[in-house]
């Protein structure tokens, strides 16, 4: 996992070859105005849901992993709390992994929770089992969808 500012991207840009599209795209574009939807930038390859996420309390949100794609989560209008925990100290899912949509969920505890601010990024990658969206009223987010080599 990584949390970082979008001033520093371009230390993470070769962590993956479309990471610099993504991160280029956001700097370029206030996406603060547009509408709650999925903006497509290369297929099923690259792609940001943009989000109008209700903030839950941290006792009930589950941990989610994924396998196909990498997360770049963005916070616009506010603070986001996410709880993260790695996957090998995971249990068993409450379901079977669901390929289509490419999730499967936890109902455990993080091992930690750390604090997003606007103008701030965190990069999930297969291993690290998150929580996002925790926190009070509404919040304006990104969703980057990175497809795996």
């Amino acid at each position: 996992m990584i949390l970082s500012h979008i001033s520093d991207s371009s230390r993470y840009e070769s962590l993956h070859p479309l990471f610099k599209q993504v991160f280029d795209y956001i700097k370029a574009n206030d996406l603060t105005q547009v509408p709650a939807e999925r903006i497509v930038l290369n297929g099923d390859n690259l792609f940001i849901n943009v989000a109008d996420a209700k903030l839950i309390p941290a006792e009930t949100q589950k941990l989610e992993v994924h396998q196909k794609y990498i997360d770049i989560h963005f916070p616009l209008s506010g603070k986001e709390i996410v709880g993260w925990k790695h996957l090998s100290n995971l249990g068993t899912s409450e379901a079977p992994f669901d390929t289509d949509n490419d999730f499967a969920l936890y109902a455990e505890d993080p091992t930690t929770y750390f604090t997003v601010m606007p103008g701030e990024f965190y990069i999930v990658y297969p291993e690290d089992a998150h929580a996002p969206i925790i926190g009070e009223g509404t919040l304006r987010k990104l969703i980057v969808k990175v497809k795996l080599d």
